[in-house]
């Protein structure tokens, strides 16, 4: 008899009031995969989705219905969303626990946030942790268990054992990731998340993803599920993918997730020419670093394909700050990306980090000013984040106290003994993106006066209003003086 999971996983959109006003929701790819390869195993797989639930309580009824003999918590690892291991998210998957065991359920937990504090999740009442790269482990624990046999040989997991903490040894990395099965798309409704991306952008977007893991050292930067190494789909399965996607629903717009897209040499060539005799027209987003874009033909391919945006971790117009970070790339890098992505009518975005250690405010008007010089279309700005298993963790834990995590995506409280206060990294958040909207709006405002028959011009009722932002920009720069004055 087929044993019988029911898939959830602890990412609430109604716990991020930031992401429910940008509203770009994705459904949870690392769960099904997880969901495809055991289902192709032979056992009977269900999803509920927590994306647009109100919270955990909805799930009550779902296992009361379904009456699963497993309940799997499987995070989606490809969404940096669920990387950042916000506390909101981690009290639902507590409570997601309890209500699996009031049913009767082995609980399963796969996630970032579990394989950091694996004790918490288990004595909140989970079975099991699965630790890293988790499909495998999920397939072959379910196969020991229906067949009652001890799990200790299995890789990759975390249990409680006569009152400790037991380990197996860590599970190798897939590195073949043609052999996964499709991701098991069907079992989706994915008629909330076509109406959120209509409604909010006019379009209907999907994430796909190319890679697993990540070979750069920045000394900050967590991967606890798929680690160090850098493993990669083959050009032709991730074409199929799209292929697949599309004969459920009509979607014209991709975000790969990868850490690094196309890191592995000739790949984007590649993916290109089979797009091109495909007949397949995409557009799609990715993230990068400013190193591998300039790599011979890099962007040439990339526009080819159909990238639309290019969202590259610049972090810092300081070279201090990037070398301290051990990021590896340069401001010089940085500046060369983003013309030459611009001039191949590619959109970029600049993902940037305030607080790093050692920052000063000669730091910061650096990095203030490399934005207002190349003008990315997009920033998204966060500050320092120490999460366990880095380097930047093990310089600051001592200075952790009760507070060890974000509330959610936009709590931007400083965890550590930074260079001045949390309040003032937020106001220094909404300044930063005034400077730039209000600068981007000065330059629509130009361009409309110059060619004011134009088709292309924008709105102008819209682009004047957003100039109203001065008056706010003036009391968040009058805010940061105060702040620095107090430090």
């Amino acid at each position: 008899m087929p044993a019988s999971l029911l898939f959830t996983h602890s990412y609430f959109l109604a716990f991020d009031p930031k992401q429910q006003v940008a509203m770009q929701p994705y459904p949870p790819l690392g769960t099904l995969y997880a969901m495809s390869v055991l289902r192709e195993a032979g056992n009977h797989v269900d999803l509920h989705d927590s994306m647009f639930q109100p919270g955990p309580e909805p799930l009550a009824q779902v296992l009361k219905l379904r009456q699963p003999r497993y309940l799997v918590l499987y995070d989606d690892g490809f969404n940096w969303l669920t990387k950042m291991c916000l506390s909101n998210m981690q009290q639902a998957a507590f409570r997601m626990i309890e209500l699996g065991k009031q049913q009767g359920c082995t609980v399963l937990v796969s996630s970032s946030d579990a394989s950091d504090h694996r004790e918490k999740y288990l004595n909140a009442g989970a079975d099991f942790i699965l630790i890293g790269e988790a499909e495998f482990t999920l397939r072959e624990l379910i196969a020991s268990l229906e067949d009652g046999l001890a799990p200790k040989d299995i890789p990759g997991l975390a249990y409680l054992e006569k009152g400790g903490l037991t380990l197996s040894p860590p599970r190798k990395p897939l590195r073949n990731l043609d052999q996964l099965p499709f991701p098991a798309w069907d079992v989706l409704d994915f008629s909330p998340y076509r109406d959120a991306w209509l409604r909010h952008h006019g379009f209907v977007s999907m994430n796909l993803v190319t890679t697993r893991g990540c070979p750069f050292k920045c000394n900050w930067c967590a991967k606890p599920i798929y680690g160090q190494r850098y493993n990669s789909h083959s050009p032709e399965r991730i074409v199929a993918s799209i292929q697949k996607i599309r004969e459920y629903w009509d979607v014209d717009h991709f975000w790969f997730s990868d850490d690094i897209f196309g890191l592995k040499p000739g790949w984007v060539a590649s993916f290109d020419a089979l797009l091109q005799a495909e007949k397949l027209k995409i557009r799609y987003k990715i993230q990068s670093r400013a190193d591998l874009l300039l790599e011979e033909n890099a962007i040439h391919h990339l526009a080819s394909s159909g990238l639309e945006t290019a969202w590259i971790g610049a972090e810092s117009g300081s070279q201090k700050i990037l070398d301290a970070m051990e990021k590896g790339t340069t401001v010089d890098q940085i500046h060369t990306a983003r013309q030459l992505l611009a001039h191949n009518g590619v959109r970029v975005g600049f993902f940037l980090q305030f607080g790093y250690l050692g920052e000063t405010k000669a730091d910061i008007q650096k990095t203030l000013d490399m934005v207002l010089e190349l003008m990315p279309d997009e920033i998204g700005i966060s500050v320092s984040y120490p999460l366990p298993g880095t380097g930047f963790f093990e310089k600051v834990k001592a200075q952790l106290k009760t507070k060890t995590n974000w509330t959610d995506s936009d709590d931007l409280a400083m965890l550590y003994q930074g260079s001045f206060s949390s309040e003032y990294y937020r106001a220094l958040h909404r300044y930063v993106h005034l400077r730039h909207r209000l600068k981007k709006c000065r330059q629509l405002l130009i361009a409309a006066l110059k060619s004011p028959f134009s088709k292309t011009r924008p709105p102008l009722f819209k682009t004047l209003r957003e100039s109203a932002g001065v008056i706010r920009l003036l009391q968040y720069w009058w805010k940061l003086r105060r702040l620095e004055n107090s430090t």
